[in-house]
């Protein structure tokens, strides 16, 4: 019987909602202390932060996931319980199997393989888990790094378990991600009854063009790493519900995933200079929850790929950086190397989400690899 397939079964069996852990930090933990494993939880909160580390060297590779899981969504939908898993056909099914709970398990095995094969860490081997990736990540890996940084604890290599891998497990990796900036913003008119529109002002009537303008900003990549930088504009509400008031104001919500070639600033100044140029009385709230990050060094990115090739026939490895955000962002700005990599993102978040069962050892033993030719 596999073991990661076993782990990967027990996690799935605990219900981790967002910011829930629910004891999936405490199994691995006992798991990660009988490997001699110096274990402690770092907690903030409602969120559990584990924060393992082994050997004694210089170098200390990173192995970054998260055991919390987003929502079933209509639990009547899945073909089995989200919270047993469930095989069939080749596949494992199960909330957070893929996302990612799979690829945490396969980092454990990994090391309880090197363990049982008493392979020596010369470096120093860190796993850091949180119980808030997929909720507003405030006290997850950001307060993590703030305390390790302030023990002058620093991280040469990260490698996060996020499901990388698009038609076949290996075929694609992220050496970047882009940033995240997003604004709520509020236009100011005058509330008034809709047969009297000289005694009012209507908000959406004067923001139409503005809004308009606004959704067709884009800003061109020019590191040729990266999607181009595209404005999106995502919820847009106004009015009481009564078809006789003209409303006193109109909000809408805005986001835009944006590469290293354009800055946060940059976005705000943009969208509120068409704002002013239509002479519209506005609030806004700005939110930058991610910077861009791109790594270029290649040390764990060559260990990452010949890994994945010494365990599987497969041609080239796509280097991406599409998709939202990852914990990676806060880990790249302190100057490590990131990269991800973990099963296939096609069921993510998804009803019935699954990985194929013949994977799970796969990446249990890429893992390992990678482990090996960075730290022992």
């Amino acid at each position: 019987m596999s073991k990661t397939l076993d782990l990967t079964k027990e996690l799935i069996s605990k219900p981790s909602v967002t910011p829930n852990d629910m004891g999936c930090q405490d199994l691995i933990s006992q798991r990660l202390k009988t490997l001699g494993f110096e274990v402690e939880q770092i907690n903030f909160g409602e969120v559990s932060n584990l924060w393992a580390t082994i050997g004694e060297g210089n170098k200390m590779l990173v192995l970054l996931g998260h055991t919390d899981v987003v929502p079933t969504g209509p639990i009547e939908q899945w073909d089995s319980d989200p919270f047993t898993a469930t095989q069939r056909e080749g596949l494992l099914y199960g909330r957070g199997v893929a996302d990612m709970k799979g690829s945490v398990a396969a980092f454990i095995t990994a090391c309880e393989e090197i363990y049982t094969q008493k392979i020596p860490i010369k470096e120093k081997l860190g796993i850091m888990l949180t119980s808030d990736e997929e909720g507003p990540a405030r006290d997850g890996i950001k307060k993590v790094i703030a305390e390790l940084t302030e023990r002058k604890i620093f991280i040469d290599w990260c490698l996060v378990g996020e499901p990388t891998s698009e038609e076949t497990l290996g075929d694609s990796i992220k050496i970047g991600r882009r940033g995240s900036i997003g604004a709520s913003i509020t236009i100011i008119g005058t509330q008034g009854h809709i047969a009297y529109p000289d005694r009012a002002d209507n908000p959406i009537h004067n923001s139409i063009e503005a809004i308009k303008e606004i959704s067709t900003l884009r800003w061109k990549d020019k590191t040729g790493k990266f999607p181009d930088s595209v404005l999106q504009i995502s919820n847009i509400n106004s009015g009481t519900g009564a078809e006789n008031v003209i409303p006193g104001d109109i909000n809408f919500k805005l986001n835009v995933r944006y590469s290293p070639s354009i800055s946060a600033k940059e976005i705000e100044i943009a969208v509120e200079k068409i704002l002013s140029s239509y002479d519209l009385q506005y609030k806004s709230n700005w939110k930058e929850s991610g910077k861009p990050f791109l790594t270029e060094k290649h040390k764990l990115i060559d260990a990452v790929e010949e890994s994945i090739k010494e365990q599987i026939k497969i041609g080239k490895i796509k280097r991406s950086t599409e998709g939202g955000t990852s914990d990676g962002r806060f880990i790249a700005p302190t100057g490590s190397e990131v990269v991800e990599f973990g099963p296939r993102n096609e069921s993510i978040h998804k009803i019935n989400e699954s990985v194929k069962v013949s994977d799970l050892d796969k990446l249990s033993e890429i893992y390992k690899r990678i482990i090996t030719k960075l730290v022992c």
